[in-house]
């Protein structure tokens, strides 16, 4: 959040001080969540970056760019390079010619020369240097939530995924077209599979705080023992007592993105206990996820039929069943829950030269089922 005071000066020089105003170019509001207002408050507070910049011996990137530069070689011939994913959360490229965009650049005064080169999310950019794994090709590359979309074989316009771990992110795929969302949403690339092929587009929604609330619940207030315990606990009660949890701790992201509003806990009575907190907790993720749902039913015209999950949370049987409650849609829970890996490597696999996907002839993933059970008139169950 340090990076807000950067924000409000850039603010200054936008008409009405509209977050919005680069979002037609890269298809993201103005926040201090995005890349390029912390490489602008680097070079703005952080002399030797500065420094290392005007002497052209500086390289900026996301930690994707990072990793790719220290396996093809580092200092001594790494590649610096990042995919279209990466490179659409920066705030720097242009969701339509796939490229850094001069006019961005201008905006936050930062010289292109600095950047990775752009590439394609699928295809061989180089071969690992040094011990047993020399020489094996580098072949795929996409952001977190990407992979996890690509994971759960979203490859149809309209289907859609949500990731559950420190944070929550909707992933929703929008084909070819790129869709301005006009409630909140990013507009990002989802994957292109190799250099010569189109890119797939994406709406996306972030909430800020997931998993890391019950973290908070026991680091700093010491609410429960261990994040294991959280599922039995909520179970103690049937509802959360009339008490919201709102966990604004670092702003509130999609579809709000007011940077400056603050956590919440109300409807406090004599009768709470921990378990209405805790149960609380649960329910405020699926809040915000509803939200977004409901945000991405607004930009595209089609609700969602069904919601495919991953992620570190979603071996919570009750946070499950309460999404599906509170978005009145079957929540698709795989068996093998770490998607992002598994989205990573069918892009990596599928790489002309590689070959070893074949991404048009996937099998579904085993999955559960967690169909809603409120109805439409409250809470009586089916």
């Amino acid at each position: 959040m340090r990076t807000t005071t950067t924000l409000e000066k850039l603010l200054e020089s936008i008409p009405g001080k509209d977050i919005n105003h680069l979002k037609g170019k890269c298809g993201l509001p103005l926040s201090p969540y995005f890349s390029a207002l912390k490489l602008r408050w680097l070079l703005d507070n952080v002399p030797a970056v500065k420094k290392a910049v005007e002497e052209e011996r500086c390289l900026f990137g996301t930690v994707d760019a990072w990793l790719i530069w220290n396996l093809t070689g580092g200092k001594h011939g790494g590649l610096h390079i990042t995919d279209v994913t990466n490179a659409s959360r920066t705030m720097l490229m242009n969701l339509a010619t796939l490229q850094w965009d001069p006019e961005l650049c201008k905006f936050f005064d930062i010289p292109i020369g600095i950047l990775p080169k752009i590439h394609s999310s699928s295809e061989i950019y180089g071969r690992l240097v040094g011990g047993v794994m020399d020489g094996i090709p580098v072949s795929g590359c996409l952001g977190d939530q990407h992979a996890a979309l690509l994971g759960q074989m979203c490859l149809k316009r309209g289907q859609a995924k949500s990731t559950y771990g420190t944070g929550c992110f909707l992933l929703y795929n929008t084909g070819h077209d790129r869709v301005v969302s006009r409630h909140g949403l990013l507009t990002t690339v989802a994957y292109q599979l190799g250099s010569e092929r189109p890119a797939v587009y994406a709406l996306e929604g972030s909430v800020a705080v997931a998993g890391a609330a019950f973290r908070w619940l026991k680091e700093n207030i010491g609410l429960i023992e261990s994040v294991a315990e959280v599922e039995d606990m909520a179970n103690r009660v049937h509802h959360s007592g009339d008490v919201y949890f709102v966990p604004a701790f670092s702003g509130l992201y999609a579809p709000y993105w007011q940077s400056d509003a603050r956590g919440v806990i109300c409807g406090i009575t004599e009768e709470t206990h921990r378990a209405h907190i805790t149960r609380a907790a649960l329910e405020a993720i699926c809040f915000q996820t509803r939200d977004l749902l409901e945000a991405m039913r607004k930009d595209c015209g089609i609700p969602l039929s069904r919601l495919q999950v991953d992620g570190g949370m979603i071996y919570n049987n009750l946070l499950m069943q309460l999404q599906a409650d509170l978005c009145g849609i079957p929540v698709i829970r795989p068996h093998m829950a770490e998607t992002t890996a598994l989205g990573a490597a069918m892009a990596a696999g599928a790489a002309e030269g590689i070959n070893v996907w074949n991404l048009t002839n996937l099998q579904p993933n085993p999955s559960d089922v967690f169909k809603p059970k409120i109805t439409d008139y409250g809470n009586s169950y089916r």
